[in-house]
Formats: C-alpha cells, sequence, structure tokens
C-alpha cells in the first residue's frame, strides 16, 4: 500500500508523522508515567528525533507493511500519541498493533478509539486476516482497551520482556477478520478507558510500534 495513510474515527485522526511532530512527540516520551509499561523512555532529544526519522523512513518503503501514524484530535489536530500497526510482510496476512497516548488524553475513551481505528484499518484496508497486541500484566486497565477494541485473550507469556533490570510478563491479544466483519465484539468509539498508563506492550516506540528508541531495553 503506498502513499500517505489517513484513519479517522469519531474524534481522532491518526495521520502520519511531520519532522515538526518531534516536539509535540517528545512531551509525552519523556514522562515516567507514560514510559512505565514501555520498553523505551524516558527519551532523550536525539531519541525523538531519531524516532520521528525512522517513522519517516517506514513511510516510503515499497512494499509498505509498517505504519507509524500520530494521534491527532480531529476538532483541534493537537497531537496526542501514537500508534502503529506492523505486518510481517506483504504476503503473511498477521500484523502486531500498539499505541501511546500523552497522560492528559487517558480516561477518555480514546485509546480504545485508535486501537479500534487501527484494526479496521489493517482488516478493510491492508486485508489482513489477525491482528494482535500484547500488554504488561501488570497494567491491568490496560488490558481493558484491548477487550474494549474487540480483541480476545489468549494467554499469558510469562517473562518474555527484559524490562529496566526485571523480567516481565504480557498479555496475549488477537482479532481475526471474521470476528471483526461480524460486529460481534465491536464497542462503541467512545467507552471509556481507565486513567492507567494508554498504551499495549507492543507500543514499543512513542507511535506504538517496536522500533524502541532505548536499544538497551531489548535485551
Amino acid at each position: 500500500m503506498g502513499g500517505d495513510v489517513t484513519i479517522e474515527t469519531e474524534r481522532l485522526v491518526l495521520r502520519e508523522f511531520h519532522r515538526d511532530d518531534w516536539e509535540s512527540v517528545h512531551e509525552y516520551a519523556i514522562d515516567p508515567e507514560v514510559c512505565r509499561y514501555m520498553p523505551w523512555g524516558p527519551n532523550s532529544e536525539e531519541q525523538t528525533l531519531a524516532f520521528i526519522e525512522r517513522a519517516l523512513a517506514s513511510g516510503g518503503r515499497d512494499p509498505r507493511v509498517h505504519f507509524e501514524l500520530a494521534v491527532t484530535v480531529r476538532e483541534d489536530g493537537r497531537l496526542i500519541g501514537g500508534a502503529g500497526i506492523r505486518a510481517a510482510d506483504e504476503c503473511f496476512r498477521t500484523a502486531d498493533m500498539g499505541y501511546c497516548l500523552r497522560r492528559d488524553a487517558w480516561g477518555l475513551g480514546l485509546g480504545t478509539e485508535a486501537a479500534r481505528g487501527l484494526i479496521g484499518f489493517g482488516f478493510e484496508r491492508l486485508g489482513l486476516h489477525r491482528i494482535w497486541a500484547t500488554c504488561d500484566t501488570g497494567n491491568a486497565r490496560s488490558t481493558r482497551v484491548l477487550e474494549r477494541a474487540g480483541m480476545e485473550f489468549e494467554g499469558t507469556m510469562r517473562d518474555d520482556t527484559w524490562l529496566r533490570g526485571h523480567w516481565r510478563s504480557s498479555h496475549l491479544y488477537s482479532i481475526l477478520d471474521s470476528e471483526w466483519n461480524a460486529g460481534g465484539t465491536r464497542d462503541p468509539a467512545g467507552s471509556r478507558d481507565a486513567r492507567r498508563p494508554a498504551g499495549s506492550r507492543e507500543a514499543r516506540g512513542p507511535a506504538g510500534s517496536r522500533d524502541a528508541p532505548h536499544e538497551e531495553d531489548r535485551r
């Protein structure tokens, strides 16, 4: 899929990153609470700038299989986070997704809305069969975001991530195209998610990708 990508939901617009977005990204990428369950951050300016460059580079690849998008408010264009969906390759019809929102955007249902926007994009525009995401087992409320987005709990991966000197476990969630098309698991986009870190474990960079700004956190 070529060209710029835009995903519109009721209250959000997910769009390509621009170089001048870096300061808005850096505002949440330096927040320890935002980074609490993420294998990156708090960032230095250099790390955030490097992340933006990697996001821009991913958009220029052909075929494109990684989509790192800025999450903005439809009403005023304010950047409040990032979201990403990454396919293994153009033929293998599965992908992981993640998202990350700044702290003042938590508790408003926006994490669920962004996640559902990514899922719809993956199935309806990329033709995927399965989309999966993980979240830290310690971030119980974040699992609600994935559940409200229509994803099903598959199990727990024990000690799968080395994070800041400790092994962490992850919950695994997924959704199939048949489930999405049936519409039986969908919730209204405005459902409320709790005021806990609004990001899945697969949010491995400020745009919800595996592209971790802190390489030492990927050991």
